[in-house]
């Protein structure tokens, strides 16, 4: 009995001293955290994407406390109306921002881009790119394998089974850029929505020479630079055969996208051309009888109709004996 009564006071004794020295450590340890991360943490959608930059929505949270400012940073996922809240709660004011949407630089459709061989691997898009060149003549452009489709979280990407390019919907987009980084060859960008939702980019990121490009793809970019000189805001840059424009100064005036021979840019949710003003059929034929009957014109077809029915002059009689 004696022993066992040591053993429980022996035990409780260790416990006691363990429990003063944590306290006496979590006292002389202590890490204080302003209470507002967690006030900012708990408006963020949680979503954890990464596209604001920083390693989660906690991240995220800590950084705009401590930094005193929310400029520069922006939840793509929560938008204007979470940065609202959280300005609201660190007594600071939210610039506007303008919305971004992920769009697919790549234009290689099956019909653009025949396959030459074909991937019986790893349904990867880093797997294949790392292990071969792809199944078409393209090394630039879309391997099909759906990374990108994996990556995001808001179900807004989907591969297309028929041009075997990914496709975004715009409604669902956050613009967060988990299927940018997921796309081992960055076909993927992301790129402001542009007034009325409107914007114009080249669709493609082949930086081939022109033949070779337009031999792999039949609407890849040439580098032909006939955009760059059209352009009058200078809005669009060539490097390395491929053509370029930047957003920041594009006016969506969309020269560049009726002069360029590959048809490689494209313009997104514009209204369709309209056609060229044909004269009536009425004022046609009212020209043509008023050219018809003008005094010049009939006299000119009785010079030819007198010309044409006359007889041809006879040659002069020899009167030599």
């Amino acid at each position: 009995m004696s022993l066992i009564l040591v053993a429980v006071i022996s035990l409780g004794a260790i416990g006691l001293i363990s429990a003063v020295i944590l306290y006496v450590a979590s006292k002389k340890f202590a890490v204080y955290e302003d209470p507002r991360i967690a006030q900012v943490a708990e408006v963020l959608p949680q979503a954890n994407c990464g596209g604001c930059g920083f390693p989660g929505c906690s991240g995220f949270a800590a950084a705009c406390v401590k930094a005193g400012s929310l400029e520069g940073k922006m939840c793509p996922v929560g938008g204007q109306p979470t940065m609202e809240k959280v300005a609201s709660i660190l007594g600071l004011e939210a610039a506007a921002s303008e919305p971004k949407v992920a769009v697919v630089r790549c234009n290689g459709t099956c019909a653009n881009r025949p396959k030459q061989t074909q991937y019986d691997g790893v349904r990867s898009c880093v797997v294949a790119n790392s292990t071969f060149g792809g199944e078409t003549g393209c090394t630039f452009g879309c391997l099909g394998c759906g990374d990108c489709v994996s990556a995001c979280q808001f179900d807004a990407i989907h591969m297309n089974p028929e041009t075997g390019l990914p496709e975004v919907d715009e409604s669902k987009c956050t613009a967060c850029g988990a299927c940018s980084k997921a796309c081992p060859r960055n076909i993927i960008e992301i790129r402001p929505k542009g007034k009325n939702n409107r914007r114009v980019y080249v669709q493609c990121v082949n930086k081939d020479k022109g033949a070779v490009a337009r031999k792999a793809c039949a609407a890849a970019c040439i580098g032909c630079g006939k955009c760059v000189k059209v352009c009058p805001f200078e809005a669009i840059t060539l490097e390395n055969n491929l053509a370029y424009i930047d957003p920041a100064k594009c006016k969506s005036c969309r020269k560049c996208e009726m002069e360029c021979p590959q048809q490689a840019i494209v313009a997104v949710n514009f209204p369709p051309r309209k056609p060229k003003a044909e004269a009536p059929a009425a004022e046609k034929t009212a020209v043509e009888k008023t050219v018809a009957a003008s005094p010049k014109t009939e006299a000119v077809k009785n010079e030819t109709v007198t010309s044409a029915t006359a007889p041809a002059a006879e040659a002069p009689k020899n009167t030599e004996a």
